[in-house]
């Protein structure tokens, strides 16, 4: 089932417990406009406390902290309080922070996952212990474990993407494909909706396809090697725009302003990049409203027992060019 984007409501109130702040940070948490946590819970809250746990593979990384962000915004809106955890891409400490908020007495958790089958038991876990998940961004390989899945139309996302970097392309010449880590489902999505837009095209030829999990670091090294490899490279096309800015600084450095680079995910790094006219174009996907959908989905699951929803739900994406650019902002698109 497909579901539209559509925006959120106002400043909300700072989140408060019974427990003192110095207990809280004894246990590993530090505050921010929620709490940020990387310990256990000193002691349980009651389940009256009406306790929203959310767990994002980073923090500090723009998608994944504005997804933790946006969670902890609608939640406070809806009279919840929260606690932010990341697991880091770890599928061994994510079961342990799905322990801390089934200790906690969590009602329900927001999770973006550390794997389609890494993930599987620990969602599990914290269906049987009583507490519903609500996954948002990467899907699980199982059904019937957690409450929701929503993601992005990731395939449809990345035609729309493939389609556009075809173009810029002049539909001929040699390329490059940056793909995020091989556990997460979305990155083969992704690249398969390149694929099979990009493979119609007689004139492109991909010289080489490489990972670099999703990360900028990674990709200015791999994209280096690439260039030295491949000196005549054309265009680059990333799984995710963290990739691609990568991507983009390896190039910069090698005076090559000429290749064509596409992302996706529709970060402000991006957009900023897209405005000053270095990288050609990205999609978004909005991450924001999956992660407020979830918290809304949660709450009325904890009020009748159903979301009154298929388990799995789709968010188109769009693409963003030059002109949609200027609108773009934390993964979400402002109106005219």
């Amino acid at each position: 089932m497909k579901i539209g984007p559509h925006s959120s409501g106002p400043e909300l109130r700072s989140w408060s417990r019974e427990q003192s702040p110095a207990a809280i940070l004894e246990a590993g948490c530090r505050p921010t406009r929620g709490w940020v946590c990387s310990g256990i819970l000193p002691a349980p809250l009651k389940k009256t406390d009406r306790l929203i746990v959310i767990i994002t593979p980073s923090l500090e990384n723009p998608f994944f902290g504005q997804e933790a962000v946006a969670a902890e915004h609608r939640a406070r809106e809806l009279g919840y309080k929260t606690l932010k955890y990341s697991h880091g891409d770890d599928a061994f400490k994510q079961s342990e922070l799905i322990d801390s908020a089934i200790a906690a007495n969590a009602s329900a958790i927001i999770l973006d996952n550390a794997g389609a089958d890494a993930s599987v038991a620990a969602v599990r876990k914290a269906k049987d212990a009583g507490v519903p998940v609500f996954l948002i961004d990467r899907e699980i390989s199982a059904r019937g474990v957690a409450a929701a899945q929503i993601v992005s139309n990731n395939y449809q996302g990345a035609s729309l993407g493939a389609e556009a970097f075809v173009s810029r392309m002049s539909e001929k010449g040699d390329y490059v494909e940056l793909v995020g880590k091989e556990s997460d489902a979305n990155a083969a999505i992704r690249s398969k909706g390149y694929h099979d837009v990009i493979d119609r095209f007689p004139g492109m030829k991909m010289v080489a396809r490489q990972s670099a999990d999703w990360d900028q670091a990674k990709a200015f090294q791999v994209m280096q090697s690439l260039l030295q490899a491949h000196p005549g490279i054309k265009g680059v096309i990333a799984g995710n725009d963290t990739m691609a800015m990568g991507a983009l600084a390896a190039l910069k450095s090698a005076g090559r302003g000429d290749v064509v680079v596409f992302g996706f995910d529709g970060s402000n790094d991006a957009r900023d990049a897209i405005l000053r006219g270095e990288l050609a174009g990205t999609v978004l996907q909005p991450a924001a409203r999956q992660a407020q959908f979830a918290v809304e989905l949660a709450d009325l699951f904890l009020a009748k027992g159903s979301t009154g929803q298929p388990e799995k739900l789709l968010m188109d994406c769009f693409l963003i060019d030059r002109a949609a650019a200027a609108r773009l902002d934390n993964f979400a698109l402002r109106a005219n």
